[in-house]
């Protein structure tokens, strides 16, 4: 666990950083300087993008991390010029079809939003940048660097978008502007990314024609396999993708544009629970790939282990954090976005289930027995949007927070039975049982206890008690070894 816990530290690091900016974007930039009806169009757009995004990667971005370890060095360069021609086979048709049918596709986004008509292009190009970013982020990651790219994935926009969101609050970009420029964020993104790329491995570009790209000399060893588990595994970065987007495109489609802005709110918060889990997998796929290949299931088992129990733990205090806080956080948000009060608790139970499923992700889209997630997940999909069709129009934001939580927990539930059933892992010890017992018992004591002062001195008082109290329950209970090894390690470099 030496170089997950290093990097996913760093990582961890990196990523509230980035989370950090992007709680001042969500609920002070947006909502202060900008209508609620042009932030529910920026989610609408971004939503819409991420959700294009695995298909316009074509997959390439697991592809890459699943295959490359099994490569040679000269072939390795083959199978990189390949992840870079993959996905214009979707990004160039795609072009093609909002070129010709952009009317069609654009009365269909902004059926229920006229808003929404004129910038179809916008969310084509975002998910296209967003795409080739992920294939150079992994392309970082299969040489085990996963810092700098972390530090684009999560803070590099999102500073992008501080910026703007300066230059609209002080009049010196209209409306109209910072939109055209949220989009080269994106695209600057990319561009950095794919010299960061290119520096750490360069392969050896091999000019390619429409007739050698037939020939077998050209292209890597197992190339149909490749190109199996790359289509394949496009749905499984869908599902995903969906499950995490679907909602507020349909909200979208369904309710006035501002709800999207609403629940974006939301969502935002819930999603900070998401971090642990976001920061430890980006050096844990290429790990697991790696045993996967070597076939060291037992080391395999261990590092689920100790996945799942690290990430229950740092998740569960997250939730306490922002649930018992959550009024307080409201109290100093515009009155308006606080109908997400319920979102935020339903979207966060989802993210702290999630975080028990450890490595359990990259197990799955990294063995054989991918196409069985793929198969869930795309009946989930459908599960999904049906509830969203019945819940959205009944309950608003929070019809899609509960067709939100039941696909996500159902799928959840799912990839963990799986895992079991195939290779005889689940993710859960006694420490697992030690923290679900804290986390009941520090919601029961600090849910509906508050302080009179300001919302913020309530945040902090809060959270300050909470947390110290926490830690020290995790720590003199040991509920796991490497936390306790390294909040001891925090002690004693801190004693004289």
């Amino acid at each position: 666990m030496g170089i997950v816990i290093k990097q996913s530290f760093n990582n961890l690091i990196t990523t509230y950083l980035g989370f950090g900016i992007g709680a001042l974007n969500t609920l002070f930039l947006y909502t202060n300087f900008m209508s609620e009806q042009y932030y529910g169009l920026v989610s609408f757009i971004v939503s819409t993008a991420m959700i294009l995004m695995p298909f316009m990667a074509f997959g390439v971005q697991n592809t890459l991390v699943k295959f490359y370890s099994a490569y040679k060095h000269k072939e390795q360069s083959v199978f990189l010029n390949w992840m870079l021609i993959l996905p214009l086979l979707v990004a160039i048709p795609g072009a093609l079809c909002c070129f010709f049918f952009y009317d069609q596709i654009a009365s269909f986004l902004s059926k229920k939003n006229d808003i929404v008509y004129d910038y179809v292009w916008y969310i084509l190009i975002i998910a296209v940048s967003s795409s080739y970013f992920e294939v150079f982020f992994a392309w970082s990651k299969v040489q085990f660097k996963t810092i700098f790219g972390n530090f684009m994935k999560e803070v590099f926009h999102r500073l992008g978008i501080t910026i703007l969101l300066v230059l609209l609050a002080v009049n010196l970009l209209s409306i109209d502007a910072f939109l055209i420029a949220l989009v080269f964020v994106y695209v600057a993104r990319m561009l950095v990314m794919s010299v960061y790329a290119y520096n750490l491995k360069r392969p050896t570009f091999i000019r390619y024609t429409i007739r050698s790209i037939s020939t077998p000399s050209k292209r890597p060893q197992n190339f149909s396999a490749i190109i199996k588990y790359t289509t394949l595994i496009i749905i499984a970065g869908s599902v995903a993708s969906l499950l995490l987007d679907l909602d507020k495109f349909m909200l979208g489609l369904y309710e006035n544009i501002e709800n999207v802005a609403f629940y974006a709110v939301a969502i935002y918060i819930a999603t900070v629970i998401a971090v642990p889990a976001r920061a430890m997998h980006q050096i844990t796929y290429p790990m697991v790939a790696k045993m996967l290949n070597d076939k060291e299931y037992d080391e395999m088992r261990k590092l689920y282990h100790k996945s799942s129990l690290t990430l229950f733990i740092i998740a569960s205090l997250l939730f306490l954090l922002i649930i018992c806080n959550l009024s307080s956080l409201y109290d100093m948000v515009t009155e308006s976005y606080s109908a997400g009060f319920y979102v935020v608790l339903c979207i966060g139970a989802a993210k702290l289930l999630d975080n028990c499923l450890g490595i359990n992700n990259a197990i799955l889209y990294n063995s054989n027995y991918y196409r069985i997630i793929l198969v869930l997940g795309v009946l989930l999909v459908i599960v999904a949007v049906i509830l969203n069709t019945i819940f959205i129009p009944m309950f608003g934001i929070n019809g899609a927070a509960i067709a939100t939580f039941v696909a996500s927990v159902l799928y959840t539930l799912f990839k963990i039975g799986i895992v079991y059933k195939k290779f005889g892992m689940q993710p859960f010890t006694q420490g697992s049982l030690k923290t679900f017992l804290l986390l009941l018992l520090f919601f029961v004591i600090f849910y509906y206890w508050d302080f009179s002062f300001h919302p913020f001195i309530n945040i902090v008082l809060k959270s300050t008690i909470l947390s110290g109290l926490y830690v020290a329950a995790v720590y003199y209970l040991n509920v796991s070894s490497d936390i306790t090894k390294v909040i001891h390690g925090v002690f004693k470099r801190k004693s004289p």
